[in-house]
């Protein structure tokens, strides 16, 4: 819906090609980015160059507002995982609208709300928990958003990189999760029952 809104007030999306960086750790806010298609993954880097991913965003969704909203500088890497078109919206037009549109504050409230409770969620379960159970919660958590039958858009690397897991460990749990029949996959997908 928000994305309507911002092409029908001229509004005009960015092309970005896969594997583009659309801000990295350390830059100034200049803007809240809304997703008109592709997906964008917000990842931070260790010294051996792995990645952790905070977040996958996809269409109709945007990222980058907790560092705007707070006058911060970004704290991760913001890449393209598949080409996407991005409509970028400045401090001032994004103030405006929060002010001016009560449903998108509460849509934004929420938002923030969810991704806050996830990064607790991942927080407790990277201290406190066996790699079994930091993937049963992950899939549980990214699940939960889904309709029955729906497929998991998430790769097991992707799902490696957000449990600071290696592959190797995940695709081992996601298959003994199969075999007890915990998880069902299709196509190499996992669905949601």
């Amino acid at each position: 819906m928000i994305i309507k809104y911002l092409l029908s007030n001229n509004y005009l999306p960015v092309s970005y090609k896969k594997g583009a960086v659309v801000y990295e750790p350390g830059a100034q806010p200049k803007a809240v980015y809304f997703i008109k298609s592709g997906e964008v993954r917000m990842v931070t880097v260790n010294d051996e160059g792995k990645e952790f991913i905070q977040g996958i965003f996809k269409a109709n969704q945007y990222f980058g507002e907790p560092a705007l909203l707070l006058n911060k500088p970004y704290l991760a890497y913001t890449i393209v995982s598949r080409d996407a078109e991005i409509i970028p919206v400045n401090k001032q037009d994004f103030f405006k609208l929060i002010e001016e549109d009560r449903a998108f504050s509460m849509e934004l409230i929420k938002t923030l709300s969810n991704r806050l409770f996830y990064k607790s969620m991942m927080l407790e379960e990277l201290a406190n928990e066996q790699a079994e159970h930091r993937v049963k919660t992950l899939l549980t958590y990214l699940l939960k958003s889904l309709e029955k039958g729906d497929l998991l858009d998430i790769t097991r690397q992707q799902l490696a990189d957000m449990s600071g897991l290696r592959v190797e460990t995940v695709i081992r749990i996601v298959k003994k999760l199969t075999d007890q029949k915990v998880l069902k996959l299709y196509k190499g997908k996992i669905i949601k029952e």
